[in-house]
């Protein structure tokens, strides 16, 4: 590959607030250590942590870019010292702590992955962040097994879309909520045997209804608030409950711990940013012998609802705190 050139654009965020925080500048290309690589981007994912970022109230992790951006596809351009098994040149998809929304991006070599066969390095950004949080939330701390039930909430976003199809793969019965009818039909689309507008209907006693009463084994949950309750009566016995986010609130007054106890519930959660690199490998690995397979097949997808230019992440950042995307939003990164 040709040099890298000594200046690049990236995102960054003028202080903590709306969308308006939001602008683009230009700043020296980032040099690879050892055990990392330089990619070239060509687009990288947008993820509700980033919103979250930009209002100040989730720092990148020590030693991590101030510019966001937790996922990234492109060509690698250059190599640390110590790296193997990659080449410069090679499409790649990364899990990154920081620094995505950028023409170029330093990466850890041990979880970047091989581009899926079937797609575009534009699709490809929206896979690292929401299959590592759902194979590891799900499958590794959820515990799920074929033959369970499984209800993930907002099953229309990104998180929900690449955890139906996952589920649904891996033999599960997966129920969803979405919150109007064009969002019902899209998690049907994608292989939900049940998919509940919570607008019009109390997903619990659906839930209820449609398992004789039993719940479901797994719950994966981003809302938090008044959910939490809510989810440990649609939980099963001996059934699990994964909180990834709270976009209503971390904290409830009067929750009622009985059925906790009395059905032997596990409530249990993560974040990944901040988790050894050493974990985040292990997922990487777990990924590429379990799922890459099933992306290179086709079998899964991310599901791409819009892209922006680098110029745009302003706009880009408006329709993912307005919940009217269907899957990923990307920012494309090349000129």
């Amino acid at each position: 590959m040709p040099a890298s050139p000594a200046i690049m654009r990236e995102i960054y965020f003028d202080g903590a607030g709306g969308p308006a925080v939001i602008k683009l500048r230009e700043a020296p290309v980032p040099a690879p250590g050892p055990g990392k690589v330089l990619v070239e981007v060509a687009a990288a994912g947008i993820n509700r942590p980033d919103c979250i970022q930009r209002a100040g109230l989730y720092p990148p992790p020590p030693g991590e870019s101030e510019v966001p951006g937790l996922e990234i596809a492109g060509k690698i351009a250059a190599l640390g010292e110590g790296v193997e098994g990659l080449k410069t040149g090679d499409e790649i998809c990364a899990l990154v702590g920081s620094g995505g929304y950028a023409e170029y991006c330093v990466a850890d070599a041990a979880l970047c992955l091989p581009r899926p066969k079937p797609l575009s390095l534009i699709e490809a950004a929206g896979v690292p962040e929401t299959f590592f949080t759902v194979y590891d939330n799900v499958f590794n701390r959820g515990a799920l097994k074929a033959d369970e039930s499984f209800l993930v909430h907002g099953g229309s976003s990104g998180i929900g879309s690449t955890a139906i199809q996952l589920a649904k793969h891996f033999g599960a019965r997966v129920f969803t909520t979405a919150g109007s009818a064009e969002k019902v039909e899209f998690c049907v689309s994608l292989g939900a045997d049940v998919a509940i507008n919570y607008r019009e209907q109390d997903f619990v006693a659906e839930v209820k209804t449609l398992t004789a009463k039993k719940g479901v084994d797994v719950i994966l949950d981003m809302v938090g608030g008044p959910y939490l309750q809510k989810n440990v009566s649609a939980l099963a016995p001996d059934g699990r409950l994964v909180q990834i986010a709270f976009l209503q609130g971390s904290k409830v007054k009067d929750f009622d711990f009985m059925s906790v106890m009395l059905k032997r519930l596990t409530i249990t959660g993560s974040t990944l940013r901040s988790r050894p690199l050493a974990t985040k490998a292990a997922i990487a690995h777990a990924l590429r012998e379990k799922v890459w397979p099933l992306l290179d097949s086709g079998a899964v997808k991310p599901i791409v609802h819009a892209t922006f230019p680098l110029e745009e992440a302003r706009a880009a950042h408006e329709l993912m705190e307005s919940s009217a995307h269907l899957g990923k939003i990307v920012l494309l990164a090349g000129r």
